[in-house]
């Protein structure tokens, strides 16, 4: 496993050395840089592809341009920008579901993440937190945890849908505690928390965006994050390691990526440009308000973090018999 690791990283990481030289001395002078976004307009994604955008332009004194390719969860977006021309004039601003989650349990994907993609910049990361009602009995995941094995069958979680983050977060808490909670699917996080409200069902998995305000306010009982160490977002919630849970995190991360074969030269220099920006007070105010933290590194480390969540979910989907198709 760490070798094939090893070599996805260093496909997502490195572009074609040919052609590389002569590409990136001229680079940019077309005037218009594409930032692709495989959602609706709204959400992280876009997020990020805006910021992006709004770091590189006056940088690069280049006109850099957001559009939006929704369709098939983000596949359709994915399988275009992968087949464009490696020359630093079309990138994407996607997440871990396109980039890890979707192609690790869909066959017909049509993209591999670790092969078709170099790894430009990672923008930010968010996670999950584990609610219940303040009505509930439960004020530890330990109490939720021997109360659903006394009662087999009878706790639920609300999620949105197959192999969304909030699914995958409470099959594999299933997994690593024998909780045994069955999943009841929603259209979206917000009727998931609304069902957790109204006591339809004990137990979600949610965004941190979504679940903070609702927490300060009293109205959901949060028992632990789903990140492997504290965040700067909820320090004095803990981590579901810490509550007992062993091996556990979910998080998912967002970043621009280019087709594979695009110059280091020209990968470097959209780096540093985002992770320079990444690492102004402004930004990290702005990312903090959407419940993200910013994580500037250099493209292997991105790389390594894509190729890691795509065999975590990959391996996870055959263990637990989730599939897309």
């Amino acid at each position: 496993m760490q070798r094939m690791l090893a070599i996805a990283v260093s496909a997502l990481s490195l572009g074609s050395s040919a052609a590389a030289p002569a590409i990136a001395q001229t680079w940019p002078t077309q005037q218009l840089i594409k930032i692709i976004v495989p959602a609706a307009p709204g959400g992280p994604n876009d997020v990020a592809a805006r910021l992006s955008a709004q770091f590189l332009q006056p940088r690069l004194g280049q006109t850099v341009i957001v559009e939006h390719r929704p369709g098939a969860g983000g596949a359709i977006a994915m399988r275009e920008v992968a087949k464009a021309k490696p020359d630093g004039y079309t990138l994407l601003a996607g997440g871990g579901s396109q980039l890890s989650v979707i192609p690790a349990l869909s066959s017909s994907a049509g993209y591999d993440p670790t092969r078709d993609f170099a790894a430009v910049a990672k923008f930010m990361e968010s996670f999950q937190i584990m609610v219940v009602n303040p009505a509930s009995p439960w004020r530890s995941v330990a109490d939720l945890v021997r109360d659903a094995k006394a009662n087999p069958g009878k706790l639920n979680f609300a999620h949105s849908g197959i192999a969304s983050l909030p699914q995958l977060a409470g099959e594999l808490f299933n997994l690593r505690t024998g909780a045994g909670l069955t999943g009841v699917p929603y259209r979206s996080g917000g009727e998931s928390v609304t069902a957790v409200l109204g006591q339809s069902v004990q137990v979600a998995f949610e965004n941190v965006t979504l679940l903070l305000p609702l927490i300060r306010e009293g109205k959901l009982r949060a028992l632990a994050v789903t990140t492997r160490s504290r965040s700067p977002l909820a320090p004095d919630l803990p981590t579901m390691i810490e509550a007992g849970v062993p091996d556990y995190e979910v998080t998912t991360f967002f970043g621009v990526v280019a087709p594979a074969g695009t110059p280091a030269a020209i990968v470097g220099t959209l780096n540093s440009t985002i992770n320079e920006e990444l690492r102004t007070p402004d930004v990290t105010e702005t990312l903090g308000k959407i419940g993200a933290v910013p994580q500037p590194s250099a493209p292997a480390d991105f790389a390594a973090t894509i190729a890691a969540h795509f065999a975590k979910w990959r391996d996870f989907g055959q263990v637990a018999n989730i599939k897309i198709d």
